[in-house]
């Protein structure tokens, strides 16, 4: 095939996928009931379901993340899918063959009860402070065997045997959350919660978060472990991710989240929409808290066709059904 023909193959197709498009809160139930997506009615007119990954809000990898992982051909292994080195991979450090997590630096808010996963976001982390407190605790993982690496302010990487096929909760599942329901404890998991607990010591004291306070931002005091395994290739198609919904649903800020989903109504789902009007292959997978559904292209006839336009489905009832 010639480049020309696969590039006309591949703007030919088009596969988004949306994070965080439902919850089954009674306030998200609120605003999908007078929430209007033209956009995503007619474009669901027009596909039909395919793919369905069923779940629970209690599974360690959320919907969105095992959506993802099956597009790309990955085995679906409930917390050990390794977006990590392929994150790190990204990021230009050489994975090989050996098992990386993702150590997301954050901050814990402890209450009377419970410590809660503030959203790492939200720290504001800039690059000279992330390196300062990656180099701070770094030699706490060398002297355990583990390879250390920096990658990005929100993103520090940790290799060690024991990460391979090592089930942790996503970061997404555990922001906002009581950390005790996502903290399994495993005789693979007792080095690395000593190594957390010595960390939290360390960063408690450390200038960079002093500083920190004194100017009123929350303090960097623990990392979250999360996508371990070996680097996989990525089969498939290309896919659009558009991760708009994530921070107002995990704030709880329903008027932002709307606003959010309005904005993806009328541009890549209307963008869809249209592709799919010129007769490209589309497929829109929409993730909620338990379950991915996606739809996409079929062949119907002229009748089916005509008829679909009587038989729309209810978009809050789909999404909610997420």
């Amino acid at each position: 095939m010639s480049s020309v023909a696969v590039w006309h193959s591949i703007i030919r197709r088009m596969h988004v996928l949306i994070p965080f498009a439902s919850s089954h809160s009674e306030a998200a139930s609120h605003v999908l009931h007078d929430l209007a997506l033209p956009a995503l009615t007619q474009l669901l007119q027009r596909l039909a379901p395919a793919q369905r990954l069923q779940g629970l809000e209690t599974t360690l990898s959320p919907p969105h993340e095992r959506a993802l992982a099956a597009a790309w051909g990955w085995p679906l292994v409930d917390g050990a899918l390794p977006f990590a080195a392929s994150a790190a991979a990204a990021d230009g450090i050489t994975v090989g063959d050996s098992a990386w997590g993702l150590l997301t630096p954050a901050h814990w808010a402890t209450g009377r009860d419970h410590v809660t996963l503030t959203d790492p976001h939200e720290l504001a982390l800039d690059e000279a402070e992330s390196r300062a407190l990656f180099d701070a605790v770094r030699l706490l993982f060398d002297s355990e065997g583990f390879a250390f690496v920096w990658g990005a302010p929100l993103r520090w990487y940790a290799s060690h045997p024991i990460l391979e096929g090592l089930a942790c909760a996503s970061l997404d599942r555990a922001i906002g959350s009581n950390i005790n329901a996502w903290l399994t404890p495993t005789p693979e998991t007792r080095l690395l919660r000593r190594l957390q607990s010595e960390v939290q010591l360390l960063l408690y004291t450390h200038p960079i978060n002093q500083l920190r306070e004194d100017r009123g931002a929350l303090a960097v005091n623990s990392f979250w472990l999360s996508s371990c395994g070996v680097h996989r290739p990525r089969a498939g198609a290309p896919i659009e991710v558009h991760d708009e919904l994530r921070a107002p649903l995990l704030s709880h800020d329903w008027a932002a989240w709307a606003e959010a989903w309005q904005a993806l109504d009328s541009g890549p789902i209307a963008e869809l929409l249209k592709r799919s009007r010129a007769g490209a292959d589309v497929t829109l997978t929409l993730c909620g808290e338990r379950h991915a559904q996606s739809y996409a292209t079929v062949k119907r006839t002229p009748w089916q066709r005509f008829a679909g336009r009587w038989q729309a489905p209810h978009v809050s009832a789909i999404l909610e059904g997420l």
